[in-house]
């Protein structure tokens, strides 16, 4: 096989719609963000920001971990079937640099904590790996930046 001269493939989601977007945005600024986020995605099952926002917002609502795990989960499994539908075929980069791609990452990352959290220690190991192969660079300092709240 020759070596490629480019690297491997990098992989680039689609934005999420404006609509979804904008729920989103009035989802994080009402008084009870998680039954809020649980909405959008109940009517957006597909979209990554909400999955991983919604996994955030359980987080930081101090709820038992294994809803954030669930919401986290779904937003990864989500993230697998749209990579796949955008060219991804298991390998390559899905970095942060690009916005579209961080609800998957948001997913993944959220996965990693709370899979430490519970004790799940083989599944945090293998998602911690998985963002390095995604993004050489993991984690970036935006992504610190919102898990510690800053």
């Amino acid at each position: 096989m020759p070596l490629l001269r480019h690297g491997p493939p990098e992989t680039v989601l689609p934005l999420e719609p404006d609509e979804v977007r904008a729920a989103l945005a009035e989802a994080d600024a009402g008084h009870d963000p998680v039954a809020a986020l649980s909405a959008v995605c109940e009517r957006r099952p597909l979209s990554l920001e909400a999955w991983a926002s919604l996994g955030e917002a359980i987080e930081s609502a101090g709820a038992p971990p294994a809803l954030a795990y669930a919401a986290f989960r779904t937003g990864y499994h989500r993230g697998l079937d749209r990579l796949r539908a955008s060219g991804w075929r298991g390998s390559g980069y899905v970095r942060w640099k690009y916005p579209s791609n961080r609800g998957f990452l948001r997913a993944l990352s959220g996965l990693q904590r709370v899979a430490g959290r519970i004790g799940e220690t083989d599944e945090a190991e293998r998602c911690a790996l998985f963002l390095v192969q995604l993004d050489p660079g993991w984690p970036p300092a935006e992504a610190e930046r919102a898990v510690r709240g800053s």
